[in-house]
């Protein structure tokens, strides 16, 4: 039993001890804080990929709290079960958390709430993952913001609060509550053998993504505004991967990047205006949920898409083997890396809903299994936005041309050759990556030849289009 006066620190998308309003407010508490994570069903859902990445990203945490005295303790089980279990072990008066956004997330947690403060604990959640809650921005007329850029013109000039200072001290109890062993947990084991492929392109942990924030906004993030779309070049900033987690805040990359654009760096309120549109992912989240698993534009629910994801032309849009090198580059891209690039993810969105016919559902759930930078909002959106179903998706009828898109942003096919093998004969070393990263059940080798294409990109255009005429669109 620890003193009465500890506070649980119920830690979930903020994996940091810099800017972490929850901590503050445990430590200001005055006593003891008992920083705990827990595996529920939240987790067990998660992605392969996501799930290994979120594992590494609580190692890393864990040893920062250790190097200052203080341990991350393990529980598995429902969420409100396991808190309640803890209160009772360690006698806390309270226990603190970020807000999700999420209506699972949401439900989960007022139930939470209502349970521990009729127990008399005190139960307090605080800002989550975002600039501006969802609730606190609305358009004139009292609603929320259906558009990205009226969104964009209303928060761009409001005051965001300073970053908070990590602690020097996170007040240890007298005696630490039993804890699981991470390793035991096994959450890279869907991973397979790709996890040591995928490993060196993680920058994990709250001083990695220090250290990729400070270089990108004293450097790249000048040209952002025009490199950003060129997939050959290491022109973004890389953040998505630190935020998915909490190792950052976007308070934290706010700021920097107002620091930037005060000194005249030439991209920083493009980068701004990308992490508002991150806003607007979970903005949109929060007030219609149905984005993440129905068309957002009701209109779109009877639009002829394939929901079979065992055809041979899904197969092969998986496997990025289609026979277009943008897309195909893009897939192995993910593969290898965990990541994608935004202008790729666009491309190959564009072909699987538009050019193959393939419902976006298709998409989102494979993306959902293979990003370690995944944010179900922006995943959801992204897709939608791009398939024509979803908001600000206008025009909705624009059918993107891997071949042209190539030749406008990477005429030097910089991106292609640095993730396509077969037909070379000296293919790189990243190309060459993603053979050992796939499964060894897909067959398939550098030896290979490279495929023909699936479809002629003009017919398939013309499909998409015929359809959207057909239904009226």
């Amino acid at each position: 039993m620890t003193d009465t006066s500890s506070a649980l620190l119920w830690l979930r998308r903020d994996l940091r001890l810099c800017d972490n309003e929850a901590l503050s407010a445990a430590i200001a508490e005055g006593g003891p804080v008992i920083p705990v994570f827990i595996f529920d069903d939240s987790i067990t859902s998660l992605g392969a990929a996501t799930k290994w990445r979120l594992g590494l990203s609580l190692a890393d945490l864990a040893r920062r709290l250790e190097a200052m005295g203080s341990r991350l303790i393990l529980r598995r089980g429902p969420a409100q079960q396991v808190l309640e279990a803890m209160v009772d072990e360690t006698c806390a008066a309270a226990v603190h958390w970020s807000r999700l956004y999420e209506p699972q997330a949401i439900e989960r947690d007022t139930r939470i709430k209502e349970t521990l403060k009729g127990r008399g604990v005190t139960a307090v959640s605080h800002i989550g993952h975002v600039l501006f809650e969802p609730w606190t921005v609305e358009t004139k007329t009292g609603g929320f913001y259906r558009v990205y850029s009226p969104m964009w013109r209303a928060v761009k000039d409001r005051d965001v609060p300073a970053c908070l200072p990590a602690p020097s001290v996170i007040p240890a109890p007298e005696s630490w509550p039993a804890s699981d062993r991470l390793e035991d947990w096994n959450m890279g084991a869907a991973m397979r053998r790709g996890a040591e492929v995928c490993l060196p392109h993680q920058r994990v942990g709250e001083e990695a993504a220090m250290t990729r924030m400070h270089c990108f906004t004293q450097g790249a993030i000048d040209a952002y505004k025009d490199d950003r779309n060129l997939p050959g070049l290491d022109a973004t900033s890389g953040m998505s991967e630190n935020l998915t987690y909490g190792e950052i805040s976007p308070r934290q990359c706010w700021h920097a990047g107002q620091a930037a654009m005060a000194r005249g760096a030439g991209g920083a309120e493009h980068w701004l205006k990308e992490l508002v549109w991150r806003e607007f992912a979970t903005h949109l989240v929060y007030h219609t949920p149905h984005i993440l698993t129905d068309n957002w534009r009701r209109e779109w629910t009877a639009f002829p898409w394939s929901d079979d994801e065992d055809t041979a032309e899904v197969i092969a849009w998986k496997q990025g083997r289609t026979g277009v090198p943008f897309v195909d580059a893009a897939m192995r891209e993910m593969y290898v890396t965990g990541k994608m690039h935004n202008r790729a993810r666009m491309i190959v969105g564009s072909y699987l809903c538009k050019h193959l016919m393939v419902h976006w559902r298709i998409g989102q759930r494979w993306f959902d299994d293979c990003l370690t930078d995944w944010d179900a909002a922006s995943n959801a959106m992204g897709w939608q936005w791009t398939a024509g179903s979803g908001p600000d998706a206008a025009p909705y009828f624009r059918v993107f041309n891997p071949e042209t898109q190539l030749v406008k942003f990477d005429p030097k096919h910089l991106y292609p050759n640095a993730w396509i093998a077969e037909g070379r004969a000296a293919p790189s070393k990243t190309a060459l990556s993603y053979f050992d990263a796939i499964p060894l059940s897909w067959g398939l080798s550098p030896q290979d030849p490279y495929p023909e294409p699936l479809i002629d990109l003009a017919l398939g255009r013309e499909r998409a289009l015929e359809a959207y005429k057909s239904r009226g669109f």
